[in-house]
């Protein structure tokens, strides 16, 4: 601005100077005026004249560069002055772009920052969700990869499914074919399964010989049936084999045993813990793995289908509830169908507790032991821990008993002894009564893992009035008194095991245990004033001839009613009442599975076990002399060697 004001001033003064040298007598329009003839003058007139008018060209030229100078530094000012403004209107519009863009991006940047908490949560979700999918994603690629083995492997190998899906239902076959054999030291007349009370006295001719057995009556039946019906799991069961008998069953060219119900029940299980079970199972005095669930039964490692003495159990018709507390604590109750073992001696014919089986009613009519008329099933009870080491048990037994009872009834040994209302007849119904007695027990188990899959060691015990029935040896229940009136028999139950895995092929065991049976004897007079043992295991019983061997003979069936004695040496002429004090039995044993994989498992084994059966001491001198007799105490011995050779389905 300074330069154009400059430029202003210098052209005003020019043109101001210009003006000034004009002459003043000039008219202003002379220009326009012809020119008048010059008059001549002098010379020296004319050379100032002409003198004058060069310099004014000359000033006038000059003025006129200079102008036109200046008018071109004016067009160049004016030009820079352009470009200028040109140049701040752009710097004004960049500027204004720049504000607009600066609050643009301010807005973006205010956006960014409140997307940016939301951005990191939703990638803090994507990738927790990324992390979950990308774990779904190993499951499924396991998961896949198996089916496609398991496909593969169908493809090439010919294995199928382990279960079958058939309406939402999953359906499992199972068991195994067994060819086993038994070699005893002294015959018992058994087949693979060992009747421990049977070992024969030394009075019997089956002492003297020994036996041989083939079986592959063992062989076994499974199907499992699951399926959710709500929140419930419903499961079912059935579990054969060979090892029951029915009228025309032998052993000769058809070989024609019967298919055997082992198991067959149905359990609903809730999320919430509680379980329902019913059928025939293994009774709650059996010891579980874990908790109390049906299929969880830790049973012996041995080949003998009737276990090891000590050993508690019973499969039964059973109505089964369950309730878990967790992993830790579960308790369980059921009521269990039961049948009265029974042995006495010099007891008369006045009570009744077994009948004969009906056929029609399809029950086994030629069965000597006939069928308890129950009045109420047996009632347990159990509880399980499973604190994170071993696992313990406790269970508890309610058994009811019941006779009808004739107190006319004829009493062999002395008839006098009846009561005065009979009226000596010995036969009459007068004054019959039914008479109930309760009888039960407790049991406890404790597993104890002493080398983590390698070692267990268990120890059973069980013991009460009565529940003889629930331990494998198979003791009597109860006996009868004088009167008619049923007694039941205190006895206890033990066994330790030891059970060894040194490798997924080879598994050993060793077990000791041994049941007992107290004595449960009554004393009457004879005709003659002399004592006479009733009962079980009376000293007074005559124990005299189980030492030599008797001619043998095939004793009567006992009549079902009443139940009466019969020598317990089977095939003997000599008298010896035996009533047994005590079973124990020592056994060891391995398995080795020579393949385990998706064909089955292909295993064989081989149990030894040594059996002594011990009798109450007695004899028969006080009863014919009134004078006590020597003391004989019978002792029977049994070696056995069990083989078996097994094949596992898949």
């Amino acid at each position: 601005m300074k330069k154009i004001a400059a430029l202003a001033l210098s052209l005003f003064l020019t043109v101001g100077t210009a003006l000034a040298d004009t002459p003043k007598d000039t008219p202003k329009d002379a220009d326009a005026q012809p020119a008048k003839p010059a008059t001549p003058a002098k010379p020296k007139a004319a050379t100032k004249a002409d003198k004058s008018d060069s310099a004014i060209a000359a000033e006038i030229e000059e003025l006129r560069q200079a102008l036109q100078a200046q008018q071109e530094q004016l067009t160049l000012l004016k030009e820079e002055l352009a470009k200028r403004d040109r140049q701040i209107d752009e710097a004004r519009d960049a500027a204004a772009a720049a504000n607009s863009r600066a609050a643009e991006a301010t807005t973006k940047a205010t956006e960014a920052v409140n997307t940016t908490a939301e951005v990191k949560s939703t990638a803090d979700t994507l990738n927790t969700k990324v992390a979950d999918l990308s774990a779904s994603n190993e499951v499924l690629k396991t998961t896949v990869a198996t089916a496609t083995a398991q496909a593969d492997s169908s493809k090439n190998s010919e294995d199928g499914p382990a279960s079958i899906r058939y309406k939402g239902v999953t359906i499992t076959p199972g068991g195994f074919v067994e060819a086993a054999s038994a070699s005893r030291s002294h015959a018992t007349g058994d087949d693979i399964n060992t009747q421990f009370t049977g070992i024969p006295y030394p009075n019997s001719a089956l002492s003297r010989i020994s036996e041989n057995v083939f079986s592959a009556r063992q062989s076994r039946l499974s199907l499992l049936v699951e399926s959710n019906i709500g929140s419930a799991k419903v499961t079912g069961y059935v579990e054969t084999d060979f090892l029951g008998t029915g009228v025309t069953s032998n052993n000769r060219q058809s070989n024609s045993y019967v298919l055997r119900y082992r198991q067959f029940w149905a359990r609903a299980a809730f999320e919430n813990g509680l379980a329902f079970s019913g059928g025939q199972m293994w009774s709650l005095v059996t010891e579980s793995k874990k908790g109390i669930e049906n299929r969880q039964e830790a049973f012996p490692m041995m080949i003998d289908p009737q276990y090891v003495v000590g050993w508690a159990w019973q499969r039964a018709e059973s109505l089964r509830v369950t309730k878990s507390f967790g992993d830790t604590f579960t308790l369980a109750a059921s009521i269990e169908g039961p049948q009265t073992t029974y042995t006495g001696h010099n007891t008369g014919n006045n009570f009744l507790f077994n009948i004969a089986g009906a056929g029609g009613g399809l029950n086994n009519l030629v069965d000597a032991t006939g069928y308890t008329a129950n009045k109420s099933p047996d009632v347990l009870v159990k509880a399980a821990l499973d604190p994170g080491w071993g696992h313990y048990e406790v269970v508890g037994i309610l058994s009811p008993f019941r006779a009808r009872v004739y107190p006319c009834g004829a009493v062999p040994v002395i008839v006098a002894d009846l009561p005065a209302s009979c009226a000596g007849s010995g036969t009459s119904v007068a004054g019959a009564f039914n008479d109930g007695r309760i009888g039960g027990g407790l049991g406890a188990t404790a597993r104890l893992p002493v080398v983590s899959k390698k070692a267990d060691v268990v120890l059973h015990f069980q013991g009460g009035d009565g529940v003889g029935r629930y331990s494998s040896a198979q003791l009597s229940d109860v006996t009868a008194r004088p009167d008619g009136t049923l007694a039941p028999i205190r006895s206890a139950a033990y066994l330790a095991q030891l059970e060894l895995h040194p490798s997924p092929k080879f598994d050993l065991y060793a077990y000791y245990g041994g049941e007992y049976a107290a004595r449960t004897d009554f004393t009457i007079l004879n005709a003659a004033g002399f004592p006479v043992g009733v009962g079980y295991g009376s000293p007074l019983f005559n124990n005299s001839a189980c030492f030599a061997e008797g001619f043998p003979v095939v004793p009567p069936n006992p009549s079902p009613f009443p139940p009466v004695s019969s020598p317990t040496g089977a095939g003997s002429t000599s008298t010896c009442t035996g009533d047994v004090h005590n079973v124990v039995e020592g056994t060891a044993g391995f398995w080795h599975n020579m393949y385990q994989g998706s064909k089955g498992r292909l295993r064989w084994g081989v149990q030894y076990s040594y059996i002594t059966k011990i009798g109450w001491s007695g004899n028969d001198s006080s009863a014919t002399t009134g004078l006590p007799g020597v003391s004989q105490r019978p002792k029977a011995v049994e070696n056995m060697v069990l083989t078996s050779f097994r094949y596992y389905l898949p």
